[in-house]
């Protein structure tokens, strides 16, 4: 392991941490917020601090021979600094009471989680407000990916770190060069965060507001300015607006590579993404039906705008909430968790297991019950015209078990904190799948305040896990990871 690069890129990227809170200091600025000036000001002096340190640790060191494992650990451990140094803001300006609060926070919104322990969203500073929403922005599309995008070309180390940072990317569209892929995609990006942002100001939002919320949904984020996320707009615009961009948050980025190749035949041929949206089609009719069936609602035009809305914020784990979901019936409730658990697309800035991967582990069964009655047979998995290889089955059933693994140790972990039963377990599905709010006492309406620090600090450490998709941050409890 080659500590001084790793130490040396770590403080490139806190100084670019350092450097976006310029943004929020404006704000404050703009609302003549003293106070939180002044938090953002030394949150700002302690980033370039500690930026300037590390790189002057690595002087002289070249990012030409950045290898896998050094790769790796900039990955994982930039995506344990730097949600730690973006907790200043939330600590020194007092949002938050305590160093976990903040880091929970933070560590919320650079993963794209939207957990909060914020009880009073709408009392908070708008500087702060700010940062905590673009804090969503520079995790969504990876902060590791504008790093790669802003500096010079590193060679082979690029494609690990790119790798690392954006797994199950599929490689239609993908450019040789790294760079110039990440160079694309925050283009893609950056586009549509200033469509959405024109959209909701033009349906009647703040410029404020339409930032923030934007940042919220192109990242599946899902934190709001408000204390009642978008269900304090009451409007079918805004909502339509959020829904249509949720949706395309959640879908595999490459495909928007193909889009501006003008392949659009092989877009609308894509088995995930054709999968993504029936299960998401299902979910909103099945949960429509079940509303009206039980008279939660009664017109079904409230129904499938309700049911839309919450399941298509669910399964691109975006979090954002225009209905009270925890008093929906239990079917409801159950296809809710059933869609933490799938997720987004590949490739996309969603979270959960991923479509690709439950696509991949259901034809994996369905073959393996064709094998018990005929195990001469030799058959491939296909998604679409793709065989997945040997290696891929076994990374995927390995993050399969893994996953499942690491959510019932945690709700374990959580019930023995005296959480009951269904709080204790979706907060762990929320965290682990970067969804935001579960159901139970961190259901919709709810937040994550009362639970206690210990169970604050294992969901922080379910949303890492679930940013990187888990093997990036469990390599570090390896030891033969650290050796030269």
């Amino acid at each position: 392991m080659k500590y001084r690069m790793v130490a040396r890129l770590l403080g490139v990227l806190v100084l670019v941490i350092g450097i976006s809170m310029v943004f929020s200091l404006l704000w404050s600025t703009f609302y003549g917020e003293k106070d939180a000036q002044r938090a953002i000001l030394i949150s700002m002096a302690i980033c370039l601090a500690v930026g300037i340190a590390l790189g002057l640790t690595g002087r002289g060191v070249s990012e030409e021979s950045l290898l896998r494992k050094e790769g790796l650990a900039v990955v994982a451990l930039g995506w344990i600094v730097v949600p730690i140094l973006g907790a200043l803001p939330f600590l020194l300006s007092g949002t938050c009471p305590s160093p976990v609060d903040a880091i929970f926070e933070s560590i919320s919104g650079f993963t794209t989680t939207g957990s909060s322990v914020l009880t009073d969203i709408e009392s908070v500073p708008k500087g702060i407000l700010f940062w905590r929403d673009f804090t969503h922005w520079l995790g969504g599309i990876g902060i590791i990916v504008v790093f790669i995008a802003l500096l010079p070309q590193m060679g082979i180390g690029a494609r690990h770190m790119f790798r690392s940072e954006i797994p199950g990317a599929v490689k239609d569209g993908v450019s040789p060069r790294i760079k110039d892929t990440a160079i694309n995609l925050l283009g893609i990006y950056t586009a549509l965060t200033v469509l959405e942002t024109a959209l909701l100001y033009l349906e009647g939002m703040s410029l404020f507001d339409a930032l923030c919320h934007t940042f919220g949904t192109v990242a599946t984020g899902g934190f709001s300015t408000r204390n009642a996320s978008i269900a304090a707009y009451d409007s079918l615009a805004i909502e339509i607006t959020i829904i249509v961009f949720m949706i395309l948050a959640g879908t595999n980025f490459s495909l928007y590579f193909l889009l501006m190749r003008r392949r659009v035949g092989k877009v609308i041929r894509d088995a995930e993404w054709r999968v993504y949206l029936f299960i998401m089609l299902a979910a909103t009719l099945l949960i429509a039906g079940d509303l009206l069936v039980t008279r939660t609602v009664d017109d079904a035009g409230e129904a499938l705008r309700g049911a839309l809305f919450q399941s298509a914020a669910v399964q691109t784990t975006t979090g954002y909430a225009t209905r009270d979901f925890n008093a929906w019936p239990p079917l409801s409730k159950l296809v809710l968790v059933a869609l933490m658990f799938i997720g987004g697309s590949s490739g996309s800035t969603g979270g959960g297991m991923k479509v690709v991967r439950i696509l991949v582990l259901a034809k994996h069964a369905y073959f393996a019950v064709y094998h018990w009655f005929r195990p001469q047979a030799v058959v491939a998995i296909k998604v679409g015209n793709m065989k997945i290889k040997n290696e891929i089955l076994q990374a995927i059933l390995g993050f399969f078990v893994l996953f499942v693994g690491i959510f019932v140790i945690c709700s374990l972990i959580m019930t023995m904190l005296g959480l009951d039963l269904i709080t204790a377990t979706t907060s762990v599905v929320a965290t682990l799948g970067n969804i935001g709010p579960g159901l139970g006492a961190v259901g919709a309406t709810e937040n994550f305040s009362a639970i206690p620090a210990v169970g604050k600090i294992v969901l922080a450490f379910c949303m890492l896990l679930g940013r990187l998709e888990i093997f990036t941050v469990m390599v570090l409890f390896v030891p033969a990871f650290w050796r030269r």
